[in-house]
């Protein structure tokens, strides 16, 4: 029984002693929420940050829309490639995949020499402004992985397309 009331006793001063000074954590904290030192606030890796893959995706662009059974690039089309060329001239320490993609109409053969096509046609523009062809590879998965499911030309026109990603990588 002694060493039950010793020990209530020893927890009870600790609890007490604990409880003491509110504020002793406080002494040169650290907002882990707050922007860094960085110029305007910036944080890095955000969609604000203009050298992360996430500003390149959200505020550059990263996909071009193709017309039915196209491969061609549209003005608009080359507007989007043109920031990306730009993009990539910056940050010459990232790769770029280029996956080309096609609606459901047609079939799974068909979709995807339409989508490697796409892809091809966006690779080869890249290049032609300036990005190294080792730092770029496409791909196509046709019909395979639509972003929108439904059998009416809006949700078409959203699937034809070439999506670039970005990812960091050894170049060379």
């Amino acid at each position: 029984m002694r060493l039950t009331a010793k020990i209530t006793m020893l927890i009870a001063v600790l609890a007490v002693s604990a409880c003491t000074n509110a504020n002793r954590f406080d002494n040169g904290a650290v907002d882990l929420n707050a922007a860094t030192g960085n110029a305007g606030g910036i944080l890095p890796g955000s969609a604000s940050d203009p050298r992360s893959p996430a500003y390149f995706q959200q505020t550059v662009g990263d996909r071009v829309l193709f017309a039915v059974d196209q491969s061609s690039l549209s003005p608009e089309a080359r507007a989007t490639l043109d920031g990306q060329v730009q993009w990539l001239l910056t940050n010459s320490d990232y790769n770029a995949v280029i996956e080309g993609h096609a609606d459901e109409q047609g079939t799974r053969a068909y979709n995807l020499a339409l989508g490697a096509r796409r892809a091809n046609a966006v690779m080869e523009y890249l290049v032609a402004q300036g990005i190294p062809s080792n730092r770029l590879r496409f791909v196509s998965f046709g019909k395979e992985r639509p972003i929108e499911l439904c059998s009416e030309e809006a949700c078409y026109a959203k699937n034809r397309r070439a999506v670039t990603i970005i990812s960091a990588g050894l170049t060379g």
